[in-house]
């Protein structure tokens, strides 16, 4: 006969084999880890950001995004990434376990290690003041005076002003409650405001984009970015991503992580006007007959395909990203499959994928959009997914524009990465500025391949005439981009 006692004791037994969710026998909690991995999956707070997290045409990507989902695959579980309103937000989550881990780029402070617990850091980065050129350049902190000097709420950058103002009385700034740094930058890009701070790294790929942008100098010493978690004495889930750093940085995982993402971070000027004249000479010759055989099948200019192959690989045959991307054309593996390409290295079926993937975007394109504005918009799909171009041309209409013509569209994509504006679009948040590079660059080198070809430059020019073609094109190329 059972007592009481017995079958209390059986009745919790009974309980805690049921459901899965409920703490541990007496009361303790079974590790976070092993929580995760009965649920199945990670929680991550983010932000979208080109440094973190942003829907390309491939779908979602970022350094964070990679890191995170591949730490999510070691774990054996999935992701569930949340993007609060605001950066101080993510930081206020994670202090009060709203979520696993908070991967947005955030640097090592004394401030932030009371309350939350960073992981290993991954990159090191400095904070640099910003400003635009045909303006005058500050030379030190007292120079910032004569400007609006404006920053994000919630980053490290206001407590490195806090120390700066101790020794200088007379810095103050704006605290914008409202946008990203991507977004301050642009307001420094068009003029709107003088100087905003931002981390080393988004300027590394900001300053493709925005080509009037210049840094003044570093605010800060190097500081290191990292992941934070919840403070707690459970390791487990710290413990993890100790191992996970570890692994990814012996294998060099990291690094090529890092170098698909900060390594083509680089505007068109005089040294890439160089280099792209150097490659054509010393890679071009290659690839240049399946270029031509690609463009003649599919009725396209060759050149044209030639253009799109440099910009996406620099005419690498082996070009290769952690992520799977590769070949002359960076095909993705679905991509190749779609198209019926076995081997995305083999340089004549890397290149005939690219020419039938561009025709399928193109054929996307409403017929009544006349050349050259279909090529440049299908370019665009190629680059940031038909759904985002949708999104701009449509946000083009409302603003007043033509939705058929590129130069007003290419006004309107940027917008895309401003929450004011993607918030009212259908597919949500992209790196808007970014496609318009993309064709402006692709259309650069298209025409430069053009001029090239015009009489067999390629093959006839003697040494010192490419001395003057490449001076004289870097000029062009140089107006055009300033």
């Amino acid at each position: 006969m059972f007592s009481r006692f017995h079958i209390v004791i059986l009745v919790l037994v009974a309980i805690s084999a049921g459901c899965e969710e409920v703490p541990g026998f007496f009361g303790k909690e079974k590790p976070l880890l092993d929580q995760i991995r009965t649920t199945g999956t990670l929680k991550v707070l983010t932000r979208y950001d080109p440094t973190t997290y942003y829907e390309g045409p491939e779908g979602f990507t970022g350094l964070e995004y990679d890191l995170v989902q591949l730490f999510a695959k070691h774990l054996g579980v999935k992701v569930e990434f949340i993007v609060p309103y605001s950066f101080d937000q993510i930081l206020s989550l994670i202090s009060e376990g709203e979520a696993h881990i908070a991967a947005a780029g955030l640097t090592i402070t004394e401030k932030r290690t009371q309350s939350m617990r960073f992981s290993v850091p991954y990159r090191r980065v400095t904070e640099q003041l910003i400003y635009r050129s045909g303006t005058k350049k500050p030379k030190k902190i007292e120079d910032l005076t004569e400007g609006i000097l404006e920053v994000v709420n919630g980053t490290s950058h206001i407590s490195t002003l806090r120390l700066l103002k101790e020794q200088h009385p007379e810095l103050d700034w704006n605290v914008n409650t409202e946008l990203s740094s991507y977004a301050l930058l642009n307001l420094v890009n068009q003029g709107l405001i003088d100087y905003t701070v931002a981390d080393s790294n988004q300027v590394q790929l900001i300053r493709r984009f925005y080509p009037k942008l210049y840094v003044a100098f570093d605010i800060s010493e190097p500081q290191y970015l990292a992941w934070a978690l919840p403070k707690s004495d459970d390791t487990s889930l710290y413990d993890k991503t100790v191992e996970f750093f570890q692994i990814i940085k012996t294998d060099k995982t990291l690094d090529q992580l890092i170098e698909r993402h900060y390594g083509h971070a680089g505007s068109l000027n005089y040294v890439g006007n160089c280099t792209f004249r150097e490659h054509v000479i010393k890679r071009l010759p290659e690839f240049q007959p399946y270029f031509e055989q690609a463009g003649s099948e599919h009725s396209i200019d060759w050149r044209l395909l030639a253009a799109i192959g440099y910009q996406e690989s620099h005419w690498r045959k082996n070009a290769v990203s952690p992520t799977g991307v590769r070949g002359i054309m960076m095909l993705t593996k679905k991509t190749a499959k779609q198209l019926g390409i076995r081997n995305r290295t083999n340089p004549a079926e890397s290149i005939a994928g690219g020419a039938r993937y561009f025709l399928q975007r193109k054929k996307t394109i409403p017929e009544r959009i006349l050349e050259p504005d279909q090529t440049w918009m299908a370019l665009a799909a190629y680059n940031v997914g038909y759904g985002h171009l949708e999104d701009a041309r449509i946000l083009t209409q409302s603003r007043g524009g033509n939705p058929d013509k590129w130069m007003d569209v290419k006004k309107a994509l940027p917008l895309l990465s401003n929450k004011k504006w993607y918030r009212k679009t259908k597919h949500g948040y992209a790196r808007g500025i970014e496609p318009v590079v993309y064709v402006e660059n692709i259309r650069n080198y298209y025409d430069l391949l053009v001029w090239l070809t015009k009489n067999d430059d390629l093959q006839k020019q003697p040494s010192n005439r490419n001395a003057n073609v490449v001076g004289l094109a870097i000029d062009s190329a140089a107006k055009q981009l300033h």
